[in-house]
């Protein structure tokens, strides 16, 4: 799964947006560097029952924002992503 597949993945089961969570997060300091992954898991599987894989995609963008390795991109293998630059604001809005 790419791991723009894993976001959208995450809005379909919460309906929200990883901007939107980067926002939660934030509310509670979580975007801090200080921040602990295993902090971040833990509150997206207690309040959002995420499950470790996707709770990790969350917690890339909430400690590094939207860009990714290139290693994938373009490539036919499961894990190809189109962009090094995930779309963080809803599927409905991304660009075709």
């Amino acid at each position: 799964m790419s791991f723009q597949a894993y976001l959208d993945n995450i809005e379909e089961k919460t309906g929200k947006t990883p901007r939107e969570f980067i926002a939660l997060a934030a509310e509670r300091g979580y975007d801090d560097p200080a921040t602990k992954a295993g902090t971040i898991v833990d509150w997206l599987k207690e309040d959002f029952d995420l499950g470790r894989g996707h709770a990790m995609a969350l917690v890339h963008v909430i400690k590094k924002g939207p860009t990714i390795t290139a290693k994938h991109v373009g490539t036919d293998t499961t894990h190809s992503d189109e962009s090094d630059t995930l779309w963080l604001d809803g599927k409905a809005t991304k660009p075709v």
